[in-house]
């Protein structure tokens, strides 16, 4: 994710914040209802970010969630697969 937050810093702060904001905002989504998003790959779900490209890949632990990427969606679908 610094990745992407430094890419919207370099377009424009603003952008960066609201950025920041909708992943904070998925990231308050999937603890509400953490089995509420289709699952992508066995235990593996994903939350899109809205007004972005991205999405949060994260698996469901038995005393927590797991959050495995902040993925770009049309940037290398599996590098995350290693991360499990």
């Amino acid at each position: 994710m610094p990745t992407a937050v430094q890419y919207y810093i370099e377009q424009r702060v603003e952008v960066a914040q609201v950025f920041i904001n909708a992943i904070e905002d998925v990231v308050y989504r999937i603890r509400e209802s953490p089995t509420r998003y289709a699952a992508i790959d066995e235990d593996v779900r994903r939350c899109m970010v809205h007004r972005f490209p991205y999405g949060v890949l994260y698996t469901i632990e038995q005393d927590y969630i797991l959050i495995l990427a902040v993925m770009h969606c049309s940037r290398e679908p599996v590098y995350w697969k290693s991360r499990k």
